[in-house]
């Protein structure tokens, strides 16, 4: 993860949460980053229990978001609608007290 997680709640009271994660396209050169976007349950998870440096594995549903500039230009991005995650490695954070982790 390339930083801690975001959590708001939109005007209909869902909360959510987004952060960065990256994907190493070679052992020493990280340079493709995706957003995530958890709602709900997952969200609060992910509050709770992701920190900036995780590794985690996420599965979900790709989305497009497309907009233009103010100049006209087209633009677009992709964001990863979050089902699931998966800890692979994580300083403990939020862990305390716990047998198993909540995913």
């Amino acid at each position: 993860m390339g930083g801690d997680p975001e959590s708001f709640f939109s005007d209909g009271g869902t909360q959510v949460v987004s952060f960065s994660m990256a994907f190493r396209s070679t052992k020493d050169k990280t340079d493709n980053w995706v957003k995530i976007t958890c709602f709900n349950k997952t969200a609060e998870l992910a509050e709770k229990y992701l920190h900036k440096g995780a590794r985690i594995g996420v599965t979900g549903m790709l989305d497009q978001d497309k907009w233009e500039t103010n100049e006209g230009e087209s633009r677009s991005t992709l964001k990863l609608i979050a089902n699931s995650i998966e800890f692979i490695k994580t300083d403990g954070r939020g862990f305390e007290g716990q047998d198993e982790t909540p995913f």
